[in-house]
């Protein structure tokens, strides 16, 4: 009876073939119609799940064919309802399979299978998330020098001079300055650095007046151009958009 039902399991609960019960049986009816009339009164999806088996045909070709896996509860009606001498072996084997499959060696290796496929799902599942930390802690170090930076810029409230500014991008002050002019950032008038229409009024810069002794000792002042720290996150973000960054993005 072993070889002629085969039983699946692999399920959650034993499944059987329905074609594997039709030859078992020896039932001489169709399959397909076989089928259609043992399977009234029965749920498909709880009772029984529709499948493909294969199976080698005369010229040796593989093909697919309709199958279904029923339920041990189905196979055993089926059997009973079939009122022959087989159907009547079928439904004790059944039975007896029913006996083995609830005994409580069974049922513990079952739990143990289970607590297997549960171990190696969380392996997979933790090896998973261990790649995604690892791709967050890589991205949170690409995005680290800009926090650094806009830190840099956060923790001094008072103004800085273009030299200061022009040391955070390896460059000196004349450098920056002309960098600012051929970007129309800022013109040069009457010795002193202003910026364009377009950037003033929005608190970019300050002015500061520096007092000064020429060579015969008479005081002179002068005006010097200092940027906020609004207007030094305006030339982070200006000046990131065309790939100038500072030195401390350039390290990274």
């Amino acid at each position: 009876m072993n070889e002629l039902i085969k039983v699946n399991y692999d399920t959650e609960q034993p499944t059987v073939s329905a074609r594997g019960l039709h030859r078992a049986l020896e039932i001489e009816k169709r399959f397909s119609a076989w089928f259609e009339t043992n399977s009234q009164g029965f749920v498909e999806g709880e009772d029984f799940t529709s499948v493909l088996s294969g199976t080698v045909v005369n010229n040796g070709a593989h093909r697919e064919l309709q199958d279904y896996a029923l339920s041990v509860d189905m196979a055993k009606h089926i059997c009973l309802m079939s009122r022959t001498e087989k159907g009547k072996q079928c439904r004790q084997y059944f039975i007896d399979l029913e006996k083995a499959w609830n005994t409580p060696e069974q049922i513990m290796a079952r739990a143990l299978r289970m607590a297997d496929q549960t171990i190696e799902s969380l392996k997979e599942r933790c090896a998973f998330l261990g790649g995604q930390v690892e791709e967050q802690q890589q991205v949170i170090e690409e995005l680290q020098p800009k926090a650094t930076y806009y830190d840099l810029i956060l923790q001094c409230p008072d103004l800085v001079s273009t030299t200061e500014i022009a040391k955070d991008y390896g460059m000196s002050a004349k450098k920056f300055n002309a960098l600012l002019h051929d970007l129309k950032i800022q013109f040069k008038q009457s010795g002193v650095w202003f910026l364009y229409q377009k950037y003033a009024g929005f608190g970019y810069t300050k002015s500061k007046t520096h007092n000064y002794s020429d060579e015969d000792g008479i005081q002179h002042s002068r005006q010097h151009m200092y940027w906020t720290q609004k207007g030094r996150l305006f030339l982070y973000e200006h000046l990131k958009g065309m790939d100038i960054v500072p030195l401390i993005e350039q390290a990274a």
